[in-house]
This record gives C-alpha cells, structure tokens and sequence, in this order.
C-alpha cells in the first residue's frame, strides 16, 4: 500500500512539473547590438579601441505574463575592432580572436543568464539587472543599470554602459610588457528586443 502511494505521488509531481513546463511562454530575441571599448592605461580617446560583437541568440522565458529570466549567447568569432583603418582593424581583430585575449577557437560562445530585474525609482536607468555571465569558460554574477521596458510578451532592454574586470575572465596577454599597459576594466553597452528596434529612438517598430 505504502508503494502504491508512493508511486501515485511521483506521478502527480511529474504531471505537475511537466504542466508547469509546457506553460512557460519562450519568446525569441530578434533585435540586438553589442558595443565594447578597451583602453590603455592613458584613458583618453586616441588610447581607446572600441568596436562590436554580435548575438548569436536570445530568448526570454515568461511564466504567464511574468519574465522569469533570460538566456543569451554571444558568438566571440564575430568580435570586431571598429575604430581603426582598414590594416591595423584586421590586426587588432586578429588580435582579439587569439590565445591573447578570448581565444574564439577553444571559447567560440560567451552567455549571459538573466536571473532577475529589479525597478529603480529616481534614476536616469529604471531598473538594475542581475544576471551570470560566462567568458572564456568563467563565470562571474554581475549586475548593471539598464532600462527595460515588458508589454506583455515583448521585452526591450537598453544597458548603461557597464564594466567588466578582463582579469576576471583571463582574458590578458600571458607573457608580455604589453599587458601593464592596457586598463583591466572593460566597458560593455547592448541594446536588444523581441521585436525589431527603430535606429533612431530605439523602440519597438509598430507592425503595418
């Protein structure tokens, strides 16, 4: 008797787990942009470099209407140097993809797992984020002032400009006087939505 009423309860706890599932409502990034900026330790704008990376994909899990979290991968192949000519952009880009700072090769997807969104009230940013990110096999929990903006099932988020320690995330040249004259902190800015973004005042397109 005690097993049949053991097996009965694991059957309700799976239906209910499995219930629980197929009522999440996954919706999909399809607007985004990711911009960083590294320095030297002189850090004026001759000594700086910025440039873009691209997101390889993006989702937003929703329990009902309300946003449980996020997950996102970064595509590091595509990280771009976008300040400089032609000749020293392909060198610095190179630079970048090499054992020297991400090494794309052995760490091709970098992740970000929102975990939570909490409302700031009097701030030039509404909320703060809270989330894990992953670079180069390492995971730290950061957070960053962003505004974020949910109607529904649609969901905007536009970053302030935040930092990241490289150090953090061994991302340093590892035999070389040159490391002591870059800055550790890096700065990262995205912008990204479940629907198309307008250029210009960067929110959602209305549909025609």
């Amino acid at each position: 008797m005690k097993r049949l009423l053991l097996f009965a309860m694991m059957c309700v706890s799976m239906s209910f787990v499995f219930a629980q599932k197929k009522g999440d409502k996954v919706v999909k990034v399809t607007s985004s942009e990711i911009r960083w900026w590294g320095y030297k330790v002189v850090k004026t704008v001759p000594t700086s470099h910025s440039g873009t990376v691209k997101l390889k994909s993006g989702k937003f899990t929703f329990d009902k209407t309300v946003l449980v979290d996020g997950e996102f991968v970064i595509d590091m192949k595509s990280i771009m140097a976008g300040d400089v000519s032609d000749e020293d952009q392909v060198k610095l880009t190179n630079d970048l993809k090499s054992t020297n700072f991400f090494e794309v090769k052995k760490f091709p997807l970098a992740k970000f797992h929102l975990t939570k969104i909490i409302p700031l009230a009097n701030s030039e940013y509404n909320s703060t984020v809270y989330g894990d990110i992953t670079i180069k096999g390492v995971r730290k929990t950061i957070t960053f002032p962003a505004n974020v903006y949910i109607t529904q099932f649609t969901v905007v988020i536009e970053s302030a400009k935040f930092s990241l320690n490289r150090r953090d995330f061994k991302v340093f040249y590892q035999s070389s006087l040159k490391d002591y004259f870059i800055k550790n902190e890096m700065d990262i800015q995205f912008k990204l939505s479940t629907e198309k973004l307008d250029n210009e005042n960067r929110t959602p397109k209305k549909k025609g």
